[in-house]
């Protein structure tokens, strides 16, 4: 993806908010806003924000089972079969 088509001051966003909008919809790619010459805010549709953070929590949930794999914080597959086995008789 190339973001160089995606630069527009923050004049712009003002001038044209309603057409930003409807293109951020449509075209499902961010727009990053300058101030001065300088980057300072990336703008994305909303549909892209919600995909961008359920995989940063998969990505999180990722990283925690790894890390709790190399502490050694795992059981086999086997024993945890059988301790909801154990579990679900209990409970009927």
């Amino acid at each position: 993806m190339r973001y160089s088509k995606q630069i527009k001051p923050i004049s712009y966003l003002k001038a044209h908010a309603a057409e930003v909008l409807q293109e951020l919809t449509d075209q499902r790619q961010p727009l990053v806003i300058t101030q001065n010459g300088e980057a300072k805010a990336v703008l994305q549709d909303i549909a892209s924000y919600e995909q961008t953070q359920e995989t940063l929590a998969l990505l999180k949930i990722l990283a925690l089972g790894n890390q709790q794999l190399v502490q050694g914080r795992v059981k086999p597959l086997s024993d945890v079969a059988r301790r909801l086995r154990v579990r679900a008789v209990a409970e009927q």
